[in-house]
């Protein structure tokens, strides 16, 4: 059987107190409500050490100390992606111990680290990771008011037969086998695309297509509710156009469309390659929208 929890140091010292005044240990314990054991053991370490004060280093020893812990740490920085298996055979042949998987798991959080799933990200390469800094660069003076000539724009690709539920889901250990708790997949979700823009004036339309998007249904986009948004957001006043650098917004043809519209009258420039907030907080209000919809 365990040890319990140690005896407060005010009722060790009511014990201590009762002793030297030529109390029994027998009574002690009775008056206390405390076993004759353990009363018996905090007079015995009184007798020998002078102190009542619990002796410290209690317990088992934890096998790695914190050298040992500097070292995985190091380690699982180094191989963030390494499993909790992998890093306790890395660990039985570097410390030379017996380890478990619960050790290893027990001493990665005490080294202040935890499992995380790993946030999904693009991949971005040396070219566009310059591209993204030149622009960023070239836009940093920007002010106020000339940020707000600019109208964002951004389409997304979003499943609509049951929704993006996420991986996790909060339950009870026997409530797995419960249909509210699965996440239901099929081979092939039906999915529509979404385009949106907005500005500093307001919202601008939403227009929602099946299917895939290529450069002419684009142009139809921007023709049909492009520039109506634009005259309704900033009433002639000049805008600055703002699309990523996706194939149909690059190709050749609406290229062509932009300078055309360029020549009446209107400021149309694509700044591309920036991973603006404007666009992430337009895709989260335009996924809310049609949420709504469907």
């Amino acid at each position: 059987m365990g040890r319990g929890s140690p005896i407060p140091p005010m009722l060790r010292r009511k014990i201590e107190e009762q002793y030297q005044k030529g109390v029994s240990q027998r009574k002690i314990a009775k008056s206390l409500k405390l076993s004759s054991s353990t009363v018996h053991n905090i007079i015995q370490r009184f007798r020998e050490s002078g102190t009542i004060s619990v002796c410290k280093g209690q317990g088992r020893k934890t096998i790695l100390d914190a050298r040992d812990l500097r070292a995985l740490r190091r380690h699982c920085i180094t191989y963030r992606n390494a499993t909790v298996m992998e890093i306790t055979t890395w660990a039985q042949e570097y410390f030379q111990e017996t380890l478990s998987v619960n050790t290893i798991h027990r001493a990665i959080r005490r080294c202040r680290l935890k499992l995380y799933r790993s946030k999904k990200k693009p991949y971005l390469n040396m070219i566009q990771k310059r591209r993204r800094f030149l622009g960023a660069k070239a836009h940093l003076k920007w002010t106020v008011a000339k940020w707000k000539t600019v109208l964002w724009s951004d389409e997304s690709k979003f499943e609509v037969l049951f929704g993006k539920l996420g991986r996790h889901v909060i339950r009870t250990k026997e409530d797995k086998d419960n249909p509210s708790c699965y996440q239901r997949s099929v081979q092939k979700p039906a999915s529509l695309m979404v385009w949106g823009c907005m500005s500093a004036c307001g919202m601008g339309s939403l227009h929602i297509w099946k299917g895939t998007i290529n450069a002419e249904r684009y142009i139809q986009v921007l023709e049909q509710h492009m520039l109506p948004s634009r005259r309704r957001l900033f009433q002639g006043r000049p805008c600055i156009f703002q699309h990523d650098n996706a194939r149909p917004h690059t190709a050749s043809i609406t290229t062509s469309w932009l300078c055309r519209r360029r020549t009446l009258g209107t400021e149309m420039a694509s700044l591309r390659s920036r991973s603006f907030t404007h666009r992430k907080h337009l895709a989260h209000h335009k996924e809310e929208d049609v949420t709504k919809k469907t």
